[in-house]
């Protein structure tokens, strides 16, 4: 995908090389960050064996790598493509609203998300709510090329995009009303979890929104970078990974949607461009999704 010489976003808080310290909890606050072994059916050990994290002082700086400021560069610019779209997306909407520009937080083994609480790189990427920040560990990017094998740059950008969709949905009411079924039904309630898969596949159609208006305005694609977002979407299902993990798939579980149905809502959204639709996801028998 073509992405190099456009525009950084400015909304970013670089807080990589600040090391690690010992002990640190998962979780906390008044918004629920769910570790990637939750929702992607994997060891959080295993991830961080695989991001090489260890206890390490508090404060240890290192040197950043060439390769590792260039995916930092790469997300700054996805990051802030969605900015563009999305501002005018909704200065466009009937009556016209305002888009408030949340904020990139790239961090290192850990970071302290505030309300959100801490979180270490066996999160994977997150958007906390109460601070309307996207926070992205750069090493999850290998994770997402080796470890769930789903490599590619466009890849990368479907996994930002997801996350900005998740404060798109925060600022258009999708969200408040997941987390009043939860705080009615409890956290593990099967409607909550019908919720929270009806908000994830609306933050993949969103994010295939986002490159519907991209690629029309500035022709980024190339050659094979959509199936490289539809094999992604569709890696990260709840069905995919749980049989992986497990060896069975329990639909009762499901936070995020099947396989089929991330990749269909991602590719809805790229074919369409048309935002409205978002409501669907919430409108359609469940069944129907």
């Amino acid at each position: 995908m073509q992405w190099e010489g456009r525009e950084e976003s400015q909304n970013v808080e670089d807080r990589r090389g600040m090391g690690r310290k010992a002990g640190i909890a998962l979780g906390g606050g008044g918004a629920v960050i769910l570790v990637v072994a939750y929702f992607l059916g994997i060891d959080p050990q295993k991830i961080q064996q695989f991001l090489g994290g260890g206890n390490q002082p508090a404060g240890n700086q290192r040197p950043l790598d060439p390769k590792e400021e260039k995916l930092a560069k790469f997300t700054k610019v996805i990051f802030h493509d969605t900015e563009v779209v999305w501002d005018k997306q909704f200065k466009s909407m009937n009556p016209p609203k305002s888009y408030l520009k949340p904020t990139l937080v790239l961090f290192t083994d850990q970071v302290d998300a505030g309300a959100c609480g801490n979180a270490d790189a066996a999160v994977g990427p997150f958007y906390c709510p109460a601070g309307h920040k996207v926070y992205i560990d750069l090493s999850f990017y290998e994770v997402l090329d080796k470890q769930l094998k789903a490599p590619g740059e466009f890849a990368r950008a479907y996994v930002i995009a997801h996350e900005v969709g998740h404060h798109v949905q925060l600022l258009l009411g999708y969200s408040q009303r997941v987390d009043e079924v939860r705080k009615q039904f409890g956290p593990k309630h099967p409607r909550t979890n019908e919720m929270s898969v009806r908000l994830e596949l609306q933050a993949d159609f969103l994010a295939g929104v986002w490159a519907h208006h991209m690629d029309k305005e500035f022709k980024f694609l190339e050659s094979g970078d959509v199936e490289a977002a539809y094999n992604a979407a569709f890696r990260i299902g709840d069905d995919t990974l749980q049989k992986e993990a497990k060896g069975r798939v329990t639909p009762d579980s499901f936070t995020h949607g099947t396989s089929d149905q991330r990749k269909r809502w991602f590719k809805e959204g790229l074919r369409t461009g048309n935002v409205n639709q978002a409501a669907e996801l919430f409108d359609k028998n469940y069944r129907d999704l």
